[in-house]
Formats: C-alpha cells, structure tokens, sequence
C-alpha cells in the first residue's frame, strides 16, 4: 500500500513539473511576442569611423547601414537610436542590452557561433588601396613596402592567415594603425605605400579622392550580417523580413548608390 502511495506521489510530482515546464515555455514565448509587440525603438550599435557604412559628417552619423537601420525603423514604427560604441567593447554592449544589435559592415565569416545572425546582406572583399601613379599595380610590387592595416579589422585577420604568410613576409614592414582614417592620410602623405582595408570603405574613399587606386588582388572575401544577441530571434526576424521588403522595392539599392556601394555586392534574399 505504502509503494503504491509514493509511486501515485511521485507520478503527480512527474506531471506538475511536466505541466509547469510547458507553461514556462509558453510564458517565454508570450514575453517575446509581447516585448516585439511592444517595441518602440531600436538601439543600433555602430563604428563611427567607418565609412560608407556608419561615420560622422556635419555633426550628423550617416552611412549606408544607418540609412538601411532608418527605413528599417520607419517602416516598423520604431525610433531608431544611432550609439557609437568602441569596437572592442561591442560585446559587452550587445550582451548589457545597451544596444539591440551591432550593424556596421560586420563580418560574419569567423563568427558564425557567436551571434543570432541575419542571412548576408553585403558580399565584401578586402583589398589593397595605394597611391594612384605610385608604381604599386599588384600585390607584387609591395615587395619591401611599407603597408598599414587597421587594428583588431577583418583585414588584418586574413593577412595573418597561413595562407597569406608568403605575401606578409615579402612586405618591408606591415604596421597595425588605429583605424582607416589615420591610415589614407599616412598614403597620401607618402609615410606608406599600401592601406589593407575593406573594398567598400575604399571605394568609398577613392569617391572622394581621386589619388586613391585600388588593385585588383583580393585579399579575402567575406559577408557582412547584422549581429544580435544569441537567442533574440524575433527581432532578427523582424529587421530582415522589412530588409527583404525593402531589396524588392528597390529602396537598398538606392541608399547603396548614394554612398557608392556597388550594389553587385547587395546580396539580400539571394
């Protein structure tokens, strides 16, 4: 009678806990939907010194994915709010809640596991920017020059792959610079002979500057996403669902052509 009783007991216990985990679950569902429902902003964390994709110019931060982060913003009825962080820090404000996600030109390729990612939006490469008529017309020619690459950049990781040893090595000097806007300047003043650096942002310097060549070599390729906190699928669905409404209509191509993206590179719902 007794072992009868305790197995009852412990078959009641069995399903309140059964019952209580659906519900848990239910519960976090509803809280998602609801906090989706809610949602009146959208915090977007950003690189201000990288150009075409977010900078600062007139006292105003512009670029090509702020302006994507904009309509995203209106079409959803959201504010959206513009927050320069530091790019070693972009964890730490991702995780905080600080910011709702970082969309800056990042690269997913490396970094697939660590973020709840959108699907590509920007197939980018990394290339070479020199001196136009500087006698530099492929990678050969920075045999004993002196090349600058931004700190902690996509460009730097692939010059320190394994497959990249033999060209490094050929350079007379390769040096780690604070970011791209230091960098140019140190090309055009001729104190380096070579910027290792993402094509975008290049091309969109070489827009301005018609001193600026890039060479046809290609250092590495890789895709850029937009990077939210691990688990926050809803609001990763919700930005690329508008995303991909906006690639039909062709409002992406317009903000790309506006800041010189070759919009060959937009790969949204390909």
């Amino acid at each position: 009678m007794k072992k009868n009783l305790v197995l009852a007991l412990a078959a009641v216990m069995t399903i309140g806990c059964f019952v209580t985990g659906c519900g848990s679950q239910k519960e976090e569902t509803k809280a998602e939907t609801t906090a989706a429902e809610e949602r009146t902003t959208l915090t977007v964390g950003f690189d201000a010194s990288f150009p075409p994709y977010g900078y600062q110019e007139n006292g105003e931060y512009v670029g090509f994915d702020l302006d994507l982060a904009q309509e995203v913003c209106d079409r959803n009825g959201w504010e959206l709010i513009k927050t320069p962080i530091d790019w070693d820090a972009k964890d730490m404000e991702l995780n905080s809640g600080a910011i709702d996600c970082i969309w800056n030109g990042f690269t997913i390729n490396g970094r697939e596991d660590a973020y709840t990612w959108t699907e590509p939006y920007v197939d980018n490469t990394q290339v070479f920017a020199v001196k136009k008529d500087g006698g530099i017309n492929s990678v050969a020619d920075l045999a004993g020059k002196v090349v600058l690459v931004q700190a902690d950049s996509s460009a730097l990781t692939a010059l320190k792959d394994e497959s990249n040893a033999d060209l490094v090595a050929s350079f007379g000097e390769m040096i780690e610079i604070k970011d791209y806007e230091s960098a140019l300047l140190e090309l055009e003043a001729g104190s380096a002979d070579a910027v290792a650096m993402d094509e975008g942002v290049a091309a969109a310097k070489q827009s301005k500057n018609e001193n600026i060549a890039i060479l046809d070599d290609v250092i590495s390729t890789e895709q850029y996403g937009i990077g939210f906190k691990l688990g926050n699928e809803t609001l990763r669905d919700q930005v690329w669902e508008t995303l991909l409404e906006m690639e039909a209509d062709g409002t992406v191509d317009e903000i790309a052509e506006k800041y010189s993206i070759n919009v060959d590179n937009i790969c949204i719902g390909k």
